[in-house]
């Protein structure tokens, strides 16, 4: 296999936790090309089914992460279904060839809401476990305004990830029994805690999502909507907080194209 192939999946129904979308290799790392309403179908139906589905994101940084960490690398390619969340991962995959455009890139506080309309339609329950505990309350006002009827709970994720804290909050988990379980600690973080607890977790979806809560209620600002639109709300997170993200960006994008073009040199040569 090259750095980069665009696999036609077989053909399964979207009911299944198995992903019918076409799949994408970029790096050794997998994702699928969907849009936004695919994937709210996708997390809705699954959160039906009697298994376990493992939902995963990938952008630059998830990029670089799987690069360099084999278990996180092994998490995202055995996920059920893989989206991307950055315009950067659609820049490498254009640059090797694949058709790919900016519909294949989704972002939660874009389409939070519409998730909860859709849980709410289709009687999912939600548990929310991110952010400090005025951000989490927060976001559950706000979606329950839009989605009253919406059944969902959450806890902060500022908590000791091991031990007896860790065990109280998935015991709380537990008792609501949430169709699908929204994780934001951040990556790797929250994806090392799904892969060491979700065997104890009583949910349906598993669903890490970074730091969408914390743009959702407005705790940090994203950029001006033309910035996010086109790519470039790195640049505007870069200028609103320099000192804690100007390693991701300023040396992890640059790092990522290099590897891109790297592999894919040694792809062609071979």
């Amino acid at each position: 296999m090259t750095i980069f192939d665009e696999i036609s999946v077989d053909t399964v129904s979207k009911t299944a936790s198995k992903s019918a979308f076409d799949e994408v290799v970029l790096l050794g790392t997998r994702f699928h090309k969907l849009e936004v309403y695919e994937l709210i179908e996708y997390i809705v139906k699954s959160a039906k089914l009697s298994k376990k589905t493992f939902i995963s994101h990938v952008n630059v940084r998830a990029m670089n992460f799987a690069y360099e960490l084999p278990w996180y690398k092994d998490f995202l390619n055995k996920s059920d279904l893989v989206f991307c969340d950055g315009f950067g991962v659609l820049l490498g995959a254009k640059l090797c060839g694949c058709c790919v455009n900016s519909s294949h890139r989704m972002t939660c506080p874009d389409y939070i809401e519409k998730l909860a309309k859709s849980c709410e339609r289709e009687n999912v329950s939600l548990f929310l476990l991110a952010g400090k505990s005025g951000t989490v309350d927060k976001a559950i006002d706000k979606l329950k305004a839009i989605a009253p009827n919406l059944k969902v709970q959450g806890h902060h994720g500022y908590f000791d990830k091991h031990g007896a804290e860790n065990d109280y909050v998935i015991e709380q988990i537990n008792k609501f029994k949430p169709d699908v379980l929204y994780i934001g600690f951040g990556m790797p973080l929250q994806e090392r805690w799904i892969r060491d607890n979700s065997d104890r977790i009583n949910t349906k979806v598993f669903l890490p999502l970074g730091a969408c809560l914390d743009f959702y209620t407005d705790v940090v600002y994203r950029g001006p909507r033309w910035m996010t639109n086109i790519g470039l709300e790195w640049l505007s997170r870069l200028i609103t907080e320099p000192q804690r993200l100007w390693h991701r960006y300023v040396v992890g994008n640059p790092l990522f194209l290099y590897r891109v073009f790297y592999e894919s040199l040694r792809s062609s040569k071979r």
